[in-house]
């Protein structure tokens, strides 16, 4: 099919079960998952294999700028306005999900061998620690949550995906490694990766400064659209030309940018308005990729990393609250807000669907983080409001408040 009337196909996809996912009070990115496996090759076929190749360059541009918002949201002010509190938070909560699903894949891989590979529990648990900042985003706006857990919550999904996408950088050098049956050495271990992170960091903060720098001189709001469209296209283009990461070139660049200039978030304002379309066909050609053939090949594994990483979040959260003797609410609910994941963790299996090193294993990442994507974008959301509830940090709506009032005085009136 031709390629612009299957992205036209995509699009309306997208935007009609959009709608439909909006009447069962889920968010956008599952109606546009789910539109994307009608649409692609395993149901309908209007999305071609051939189509999602050629989609390649959309899918890379809105990886980067999704990495882009997530540096965005790294301001120092916020940082040091918040404390120490969500930082150790984090690094006990992510840290905690790689763990428990690098330990739980590597017992099970004793048992089921042809099941497990090295390369693909690598892979799994480096994306363990990647939460979805938009899915809980709009769940706090929806409801106007106000309290210690909400405060708390957005700084922490968005500093694990951040933990997440450099331990995802080191853990896909080492699948590469083991895949290629390439000698382990320490060399090809740790300092490749390492030496990867920082010229990733370096090349992402340098077109950071010159982005910041080159505000001063356009004015325009199309004008500064452009230039950003531009650094986030050049950070891309400088990580694939020099073997980088993407993901962290293009943090780096919207992390130094926003601490760079402080009118950031007005400037910033134009990009949400530019990106929306971008990141629907994003998860709708993803959702395209699914392969419903290998399901039945996959399933121990998905499970597998689906309850790893819950119980990985949930018990990480815990302790991280305790050490930091954080409020009493924080520490029952703050975990069970974590769950949602999508946006990041879907550009990392993108990035393995890409490496030609790891194509032998990219069917298997691809369909898991998928299915787990879907699984957690119906349930994810669903668990975030009714923690906050519990948190008693939801406020209820006028009509809720008209609507009890009503019933008590008519209570009243019969007695």
């Amino acid at each position: 099919m031709n390629a612009l009337l299957s992205l036209t196909l995509a699009m309306i996809g997208g935007l009609i079960l959009s709608r439909i996912v909006k009447v069962l009070h889920l968010p956008n990115v599952t109606g546009y998952l789910v539109a994307g496996i009608i649409v692609g090759p395993y149901v309908c076929n209007f999305v071609s294999l051939e189509n999602i190749r050629e989609f390649s360059t959309i899918l890379t541009a809105a990886l980067g700028f999704i990495a882009f918002s997530i540096g965005s949201e790294f301001k120092l002010a916020n940082i040091k306005r918040i404390g120490n509190k969500a930082v150790i938070i984090t690094l006990f909560e992510s840290l905690t999900a790689i763990l428990a699903v690098l330990g739980g894949l590597y017992l099970l891989k004793i048992s089921f061998p042809d099941k497990f590979s090295t390369p693909v529990i690598l892979i799994l648990s480096a994306v363990a620690a990647a939460t979805a900042p938009a899915a809980t985003l709009m769940v706090v706006r929806q409801y106007k949550a106000k309290g210690p857990v909400t405060d708390i919550l957005l700084p922490v999904v968005a500093f694990d995906d951040a933990i997440s996408l450099i331990v995802f950088s080191i853990n896909f050098a080492l699948a590469k490694v083991f895949a290629t049956n390439t000698k382990f050495t320490v060399i090809t271990a740790f300092l490749y990766p390492l030496l990867e992170i920082v010229l990733s960091l370096a090349i992402g903060g340098a077109i950071g400064a010159l982005l910041a720098l080159c505000m001063k001189f356009f004015k325009s709001r199309a004008n500064r659209l452009c230039l950003m469209i531009a650094a986030v296209f050049g950070g891309i283009a400088v990580s694939e030309i020099l073997k980088l990461s993407t993901l962290l070139t293009c943090m780096m660049i919207g992390a130094m940018f926003t601490n760079l200039r402080k009118d950031s978030s007005k400037i910033l304002e134009g990009s949400e308005r530019w990106t929306p379309p971008l990141f629907m066909l994003f998860f709708v050609v993803s959702g395209a990729s699914l392969d419903f053939s290998i399901l039945p090949y996959v399933g121990i594994a998905g499970v597998a990393y689906i309850v790893f990483r819950s119980l990985g979040k949930y018990w990480g959260a815990v302790t991280g609250a305790l050490t930091t003797k954080a409020d009493k609410n924080i520490r029952k609910y703050l975990g069970i807000a974590l769950l949602p994941q999508a946006g990041v963790a879907i550009g990392m299996s993108q990035m393995v669907a890409a490496e030609p090193k790891l194509a032998e294993y990219a069917p298997q990442v691809v369909t898991i983080i998928l299915c787990a994507t879907l699984v957690y974008e119906l349930i994810g959301p669903i668990l975030t409001k009714i923690a906050l509830v519990k948190a008693g940090e939801v406020v209820e709506s006028e009509e809720t408040k008209a609507l009890f009032l009503k019933i008590f005085k008519k209570k009243n009136q019969n007695t």
